[in-house]
């Protein structure tokens, strides 16, 4: 996937400026597709040559005038065509799992410590996703929102997110649970 895909996708909701098309991503893309704001603004820049977006000025008072961006038909076309191809399957490429592949070999301290910053990190996530999970489904349960709520392409991918953070986190906490285990083990001995 390229970051096209990503920022059209995150342009289906609406118009957006390119600042809101930032605060899109982290709040919402994010968790699966993570870009630098100066990215972002260089590839609405690329989407609007390419005729994919179509930007208007929107003129404040007090304040700089602003641009909004929407996705155009050919941008539609581009997301069905980029949809109707297979995906390549995902992979984890993940510094800390070298350093647990290593843990037989090495102090763990530091490794406890980077595994407790992780579990604390993937939290702060899961605690991010659920208010917003909250905030797409309003005061439907999650039940009536999957069957007959909009914006369900958002809310699935959240849930996703959810999942892969609750997973980092439990991992996080199992692994330090086994390390230490092991530590007091060998202290006995």
């Amino acid at each position: 996937m390229a970051l096209r895909h990503a920022v059209l996708a995150a342009l289906l909701a609406g118009e957006l400026s390119g600042y809101q098309l930032a605060k899109a991503f982290d709040v919402g893309v994010a968790n699966f597709w993570y870009a630098q704001p100066q990215q972002l603004y260089a590839e609405l820049t690329r989407l609007e040559k390419e005729g994919l977006v179509a930007g208007r000025e929107v003129v404040q008072e007090n304040r700089p005038n602003k641009r909004l961006f929407h996705v155009t038909d050919t941008g539609l076309a581009e997301l069905e065509n980029f949809t109707a191809a297979s995906a390549k399957p995902a992979f984890i490429r993940d510094d800390l799992l070298v350093k647990v592949q290593a843990a037989d070999h090495v102090d763990t301290d530091a490794l406890n410590a980077e595994l407790t910053e992780r579990a604390a990190i993937a939290q702060a996530k899961i605690d991010l996703f659920g208010e917003l999970l909250c905030r797409l489904r309003g005061d439907r349960t999650e039940e009536e929102f999957l069957r007959h709520g909009d914006h369900i392409g958002p809310y699935l991918t959240c849930l996703r997110g959810l999942a892969f953070e609750q997973e980092n986190r439990d991992w996080c906490e199992r692994t330090i649970a086994v390390l230490e285990e092991r530590r007091q083990i060998r202290a006995q001995r």
